[in-house]
């Protein structure tokens, strides 16, 4: 057997992670050194991952079709129909398929994100967003297409800076983000409300429904409004004119900017981020990270403010153990800077990796594609807000797709837990209103040729039907997340989740 250190001992991380990357090794941008040492040793002998990942089994192409014949007309049994042991075999290959990457790679946040799945339903709806789209694969063809955010729940809503770097409120999470028929964001609103509400506040079903009935009624009331008024480019929800709640999660997010920095990111002489469980700093990677910096400012024209001075990176990061559906994926955060050089006015940049978005080859086909899965996220970003974080974008590195956006002091998302029923309600319609204004938005990207508003609100027909119609598709899709969140759990204590399903020849 090699010895592991032995023949990569001398080399850099750059140097081992060029190696990784010409043995295809999986996941090689996340794993340490050692990590890398261990890869390219087990690829040698032919029993690590570059063996076999080629091997790895996929119904990728097999669902694209599915979607088209679905698109076509054509009668076709949906794997949302499958039932006992064959949809559990479903869930399992599903889940596995989708975090192929992770698992053959042994991110060590992959085993966390299988913990945080069992721990509760509203997690796993969260993380398994891939099950939830197999099952509507294709549908609804005939609805208006828009840019939609994929992945809508309550905590897929929140406050964050615009460009000004002011707190706005709005949606704020697009890395599932595809052009697919308006519906598919309302139906999985619809879900992610009833399941929110059971697993943090116990609500019944009876209470899920008028909650989610909220989400969206206040959908439907803002898509006639925009289709009226026309003034989505000029909406904006900020704290002299959000409603009351919003308005309260604004205030208590404010923060003094020196304050956050030192209690949440940098060492005790403000000179670079601090080492804990969250935080691994990589200064040795500052210069790797610098030319990053500019690639992405000039890959994404952002107009760097003043207040990232001359955009000097001062330290790097891994941010370790954040989110849900992309725990396991690599995170970098990037210290830039600002112009008193104390650590008390520095920006933190995120650096996520972009992965592909849950619907792609699930919605019904409509033409568009996207350069890479970075470009497809910023451009939903900039699409679906008015006035956006200043540093959204995307670059390539490490072999792969990067998303960019600034971590801010106000950065913050609702208590669900906190919430009464009546603020239950009351956010459900706020929330509805917000993924309103992000549809509307879509045609105004350059990628529509008429106004989309006014076909949804023909699409909409008579409110009171449609809104029946979203929650007796949540009541069905409630109970098959919950039936499926059963058969996770049991192939997880058995260990389901070590390892992907391969093609033997």
């Amino acid at each position: 057997m090699s010895d592991e250190r032995g023949q990569f001992a001398g080399l850099s991380r750059q140097e081992l992670y060029e190696r990784a990357r010409k043995a295809e090794i999986e996941g090689r941008s996340s794993m340490s050194k050692e990590e890398l040492r261990r890869a390219l040793s087990e690829a040698e002998r032919g029993d690590g991952l570059g063996s076999r990942f080629e091997h790895v089994a996929s119904r990728v192409e097999a669902f694209r079709e599915l979607a088209h014949q679905v698109a076509r007309g054509e009668f076709v049994m949906l794997p949302r129909l499958l039932e006992g042991n064959d949809r559990r075999m479903h869930v399992r290959q599903t889940i596995r398929e989708d975090h192929q990457t992770r698992i053959t790679s042994n991110a060590k946040d992959a085993i966390l994100k299988f913990e945080k799945l069992a721990g509760s339903l509203f997690s796993f709806f969260r993380g398994t967003a891939l099950l939830f789209y197999r099952d509507m694969t294709g549908e609804d063809r005939w609805m208006p297409t828009v840019l939609t955010l994929g992945d809508v729940h309550p905590d897929n809503f929140g406050v964050m800076p615009n460009i000004d770097n002011v707190p706005i409120f709005g949606v704020n999470d697009f890395d599932e983000a595809w052009y697919a028929p308006f519906t598919w964001d309302i139906k999985r609103g619809a879900v992610g409300f009833m399941i929110a509400c059971e697993d943090e506040a116990g609500y019944d079903r009876k209470k899920q429904r008028k909650i989610a009935a909220q989400f969206v009624r206040g959908y439907v009331e803002a898509i006639h409004s925009f289709a009226e008024k026309g003034d989505e480019r000029d909406h904006e929800v900020r704290i002299d004119n959000a409603p009351k709640l919003i308005r309260k999660l604004i205030e208590d997010a404010q923060e003094d900017r020196a304050d956050w920095l030192a209690g949440d990111y940098l060492d005790e002489f403000k000179r670079g981020f601090r080492s804990d469980d969250e935080l691994v700093p990589i200064s040795s990677r500052r210069d790797e990270f610098q030319e990053v910096m500019n690639q992405l400012i000039e890959r994404s024209r952002i107009q760097v403010p003043p207040r990232a001075g001359q955009l000097r990176v001062k330290d790097v990061a891994i941010r370790r153990g954040q989110g849900t559906a992309s725990l396991g994926l690599p995170r970098y955060y990037v210290l830039i800077e600002g112009p008193t050089a104390d650590g008390s006015d520095d920006l933190v940049i995120e650096l996520k990796r972009a992965r592909r978005s849950a619907l792609a080859g699930l919605a019904p086909p409509t033409g568009h594609s996207f350069k890479s899965q970075g470009d497809r996220i910023a451009h939903a970003q900039g699409a679906q807000l008015v006035r956006g974080d200043v540093f959204y974008g995307s670059v390539e590195f490490e072999g792969a797709s990067f998303l960019s956006r600034e971590r801010a002091p106000f950065r913050d998302d609702i208590d669900l837990d906190e919430l009464s029923r009546s603020e239950w309600k009351s956010y459900a319609r706020i929330c509805g209103r917000a993924l309103a204004h992000a549809h509307a938005l879509s045609d105004e990207t350059g990628d529509f040729d008429r106004d989309v508003e006014p076909l949804i609100v023909r699409a909409i027909g008579d409110a009171d039907l449609f809104v029946d119609d979203m929650l007796r598709f949540a009541d069905e899709a409630a109970d098959r997340v919950r039936r499926d969140h059963a058969f996770y759990c049991a192939d997880h204590a058995l260990g389901a989740f070590k390892a992907v399903d391969i093609i033997f020849k």
